[in-house]
């Protein structure tokens, strides 16, 4: 879809801020994968407010219009939620640069709640996946529930960050740098692991993981392992706090 430029009929309209958003470090500095999330509600977005004159974001009425557009979604409360907090950034960044004077979808709250505190895996759950899991999926296992580390950033994590007794990464999500002391039981299995590629986990290839091939594997090894359906490789980190 063409940016709008001087003259064009979508400039002065919301199009405009969504356009500038998708050229923006903030969109383009995203993996490929949240990028393609993005896209998919910018593009909800335009078809329902493409249209709206940006002076119209400073009518205190505004933010009254985008809630019911949210809260037709409720339903979906996931799916409004990812709607709403698309166009919060959207808008967040429009104003960053100076191109609205508010952003009418600031602190807009949540229809999802979820709470899983209380969900880890069971020590014959654990089992259960290593028992039929390939040793890549098995490592994956071991390095969740010793550091505690989001999914994403533990497919990234390479060997240089392991010097022997430590574990540096930088996390996607909040941009910190964390250290992280190597357990007894994850030094043994990061000592005895062969080095066959720069990151510590791949496939059965010897490749790193992609995102999609990472999940679709982990959901065919939970299948085969007779899991519970709602157990995530998320609930790892709540299991690592246990331990």
């Amino acid at each position: 879809m063409r940016s709008p430029r001087e003259g064009d009929p979508q400039q002065g309209k919301l199009f405009s801020l969504i356009a500038e958003f998708r050229a923006s470090p903030e969109f383009l500095s995203l993996s490929d994968a949240t990028k393609r999330a993005y896209s998919a509600y910018l593009r909800m977005i335009e078809t329902e407010f493409g249209d709206l004159p940006i002076e119209a974001l400073s009518d205190p009425e505004v933010r009254g219009e985008f809630k019911r557009w949210r809260d037709g979604m409720s339903d979906r409360p996931r799916k409004a939620d990812y709607a709403w907090t698309t166009l919060a950034r959207v808008l967040s960044v429009a104003h960053d640069r100076g191109r609205i004077p508010i952003n009418p979808c600031q602190r807009g709250g949540r229809l999802y709640e979820a709470d899983r505190s209380e969900k880890i895996w069971t020590e014959d759950e654990i089992a259960r996946f290593l028992a039929v899991a390939t040793p890549g999926l098995a490592m994956a296992v071991v390095l969740a529930l010793w550091t505690g580390q989001r999914q994403g950033d533990l497919l990234r994590l390479p060997w240089s960050a392991y010097d022997g007794k430590h574990l540096r990464l930088r996390q996607s999500k909040t941009g910190r740098s964390v250290v992280i002391p190597v357990a007894r039981p994850l030094k043994s299995v990061l000592d005895d692991a062969d080095r066959v590629s720069t990151q510590i986990l791949t496939n059965t290839r010897g490749r790193p993981w992609t995102s999609d091939g990472f999940r679709t594997s982990w959901a065919k090894t939970c299948m085969k392992a007779a899991l519970p359906h709602d157990l995530h490789f998320h609930d790892l980190r709540g299991s690592a706090v246990v331990r």
